[in-house]
């Protein structure tokens, strides 16, 4: 009897929490002491601190980085959801962490003597990574690898990259609308990404090339993917389903615009209706994101792998 109560009292001393006034706090998370992932949290904060506001700031100006508010919450979340597992998982420290801490603060270094934002932002996602691999190693890493690549979708493109990628989506939409719109009646001329209609030139703009809602849909396909698909290799599918379905969408609705534009009023055609047009648009490439999604879970139940 004695040793039975012997055997639950170090049971509960050593898996459960003590209650009421003798309630103990764990001394260590993941192998660090509080003290020290507070100290941690302060040197990266009085590195970063301004960095992070000005890409805050950017999420609020910019629309088309409007997504990267939710990239941090996302990639916490996960982080959470599986607090078990990496806690449960061997911790060795690297001394490859030290050499790519020293990576990290170079990149940032270049980036601010360089006025260079993207190297700048992007060594703060770098440093975690390497302080990780530091600290608890490579095991700890990979367990945390999907949320940390995450973290690079809050950063935005670089100018120079990001004008490559829009001329050309530019061009391709303009391409695509032009070849319908006569579909519809409506006889077209294009040079460019100048689609001149009868009634007046319709240009496809920067803002209407299709950027904002491939990077806003990449994302959220990505964070749809991680809920509802259990295979990587459908997750990474449906990312990339991503990129066509956003590209006919904004075609589709520059296709809508020619046709009020030619059918209707102009005005109001490039105004309002332009404007809500693009909300639509982006709730129907959710729907069609969706229907891929479904489509690749039927196609599961025919394979021979299932059968």
């Amino acid at each position: 009897m004695g040793s039975t109560e012997h055997g639950v009292a170090v049971q509960s001393a050593t898996n459960e929490p003590q209650k009421g006034p003798g309630l103990k706090v764990p001394h260590q998370l993941l192998g660090l002491t509080w003290w020290q992932l507070l100290l941690l949290a302060a040197l990266i904060l009085s590195l970063y601190h301004q960095i992070t506001l000005d890409l805050a700031r950017t999420w609020s100006r910019d629309e088309n980085f409007s997504h990267g508010y939710f990239v941090p919450l996302f990639a916490g979340y996960v982080v959470w959801r599986n607090r078990h597992e990496i806690a449960a998982a061997p911790k060795q420290s690297s001394i490859w962490g030290a050499a790519f801490i020293a990576g990290s603060l170079l990149t940032l270094t270049v980036g601010i003597l360089g006025s260079e934002l993207f190297l700048s932002r992007t060594s703060l996602i770098l440093l975690l990574g390497s302080m990780i691999i530091f600290f608890w190693g490579w095991k700890v890493f990979w367990k945390l690898a999907f949320p940390w690549a995450f973290l690079f979708l809050m950063v935005p493109i670089p100018a120079i990259i990001f004008n490559q990628i829009t001329f050309p989506l530019q061009l391709l939409a303009s391409k695509l609308a032009s070849g319908a719109l006569p579909l519809f009646g409506v006889p077209v001329l294009r040079e460019g990404n100048i689609i001149e209609l009868p009634a007046m030139p319709l240009e496809v703009a920067e803002a209407c090339s299709g950027i904002r809602s491939l990077l806003s849909l990449g994302t959220l396909a990505i964070i749809y993917g991680y809920f509802l698909e259990t295979k990587i290799s459908r997750r990474i599918l449906l990312a990339l389903a991503a990129v066509p379905i956003a590209v006919a969408a904004n075609a589709f609705r520059i296709v809508g615009t020619g046709l009020l534009v030619q059918y209707w009023d102009p005005d109001k055609a490039l105004g309002f209706f332009h404007e809500f047009s693009g909300w639509v648009i982006f709730v129907v490439s959710l729907v069609m994101l969706l229907i891929v999604q479904r489509l690749m879970k039927l196609l599961d139940r025919f394979s021979p792998e299932t059968n």
